[in-house]
């Protein structure tokens, strides 16, 4: 690295444009950003994180105890050990909006940690996640090292997000990096193509997600913890629609808490209007194109406080 700044000094007081000065300077700065020793102090209080578990999702009790467990070993760890904690590597396995995405931000959360993302949908070239050489002239380091650089911590969560939706030509080289990446005895060496240096990833709490498990090869599966995330019933998507979604769409739809009630008996036809769905989406839809009907009437200065009902629901229940 010293010898790459001295090499950007002699370029820079050269005083002529270079391609290589660009590129230099690009790895240079890159290289300095990277939070290489710099880490975020764990909350490692359960009842504080119990309680935003709750706050943010309902159900879910085998998850959130997971949670807590790994919570209650940094604990009697003990601070200054805590880097001898093997994190458990949680893969959320579920169909679409039952929740796995979000279940992470809440860890993060509870646990005080940045949280970064890396998707994986479409991702056909292990290099994305490598990075590429500097040889390339449009050389950059992968998503992992941009993650990283993101979160401006080495211990931060990271969410790799669909990881069974790569392609199909790609599969098996990107099943490969991913091996390295969750296995506790390689990730500590972790090294990006565009960097040419180790990165010790051991202290990033890594979590995936997946729709299923059979596009993941079975080393993958082996350094992975499945957890199902089950489809919700019809009871529970009431209280999640009461309890959790309700009170946020009013929010972004600029409505005071009062302005909409909605009665016990019309629940059931906002929660199934199209039929079965497994994940929470729809209703959120739904939720919120009744939030919007609302905010529109109020505008239009048709009343200040509506009351939802059997006999009126077809008025602001979306139909298509």
């Amino acid at each position: 690295m010293a010898q790459m700044i001295q090499r950007l000094s002699k370029m820079a007081s050269a005083g002529d444009y270079s391609s290589e000065y660009e590129k230099t300077a690009s790895y240079v700065s890159w290289v300095t950003s990277l939070p290489w020793n710099t880490t975020s102090e764990d909350k490692l209080d359960l009842a504080q994180a119990r309680k935003i578990l709750s706050k943010n999702h309902y159900g879910l009790e085998d998850i959130k105890e997971r949670i807590l467990e790994y919570l209650a070993v940094l604990k009697l760890k003990g601070e200054k050990d805590t880097q001898t904690v093997r994190a458990p590597i949680l893969c959320f396995v579920g169909l679409v909006g039952t929740g796995k995405t979000t279940i992470a931000y809440s860890i993060a959360e509870a646990l005080g940690r940045k949280f970064v993302r890396v998707p994986f949908g479409g991702m056909g070239d292990p290099l994305d996640l490598r990075g590429q050489s500097r040889l390339r002239p449009d050389a950059e380091p992968g998503l992992i090292i941009k993650a990283l650089k993101r979160a401006g911590s080495k211990n931060p969560v990271m969410l790799l997000d669909e990881i069974d939706r790569v392609t199909d030509e790609g599969r098996s080289s990107i099943m490969g990096v991913l091996v390295e990446l969750l296995d506790p005895e390689q990730n500590m060496a972790f090294r990006d193509h565009f960097i040419d240096y180790p990165f010790d990833l051991s202290e990033v709490l890594f979590i995936a997600t997946c729709n299923n498990t059979s596009n993941i090869s079975v080393a993958v599966m082996d350094r992975l913890e499945p957890m199902q995330m089950p489809s919700y019933s019809d009871e529970e998507k009431i209280t999640i629609g009461r309890d959790y979604v309700l009170p946020i769409a009013l929010k972004d739809c600029g409505l005071e808490k009062g302005s909409l009630t909605i009665s016990a008996e019309v629940w059931p036809q906002i929660v199934r209007p199209l039929g079965y769905d497994a994940g929470i989406r729809t209703l959120e839809r739904t939720i919120y194109g009744i939030c919007r009907k609302i905010a529109k009437m109020i505008v239009e200065k048709k009343g200040t406080q509506f009351h939802i009902t059997p006999s009126n629901i077809k008025e602001f229940l979306p139909y298509w």
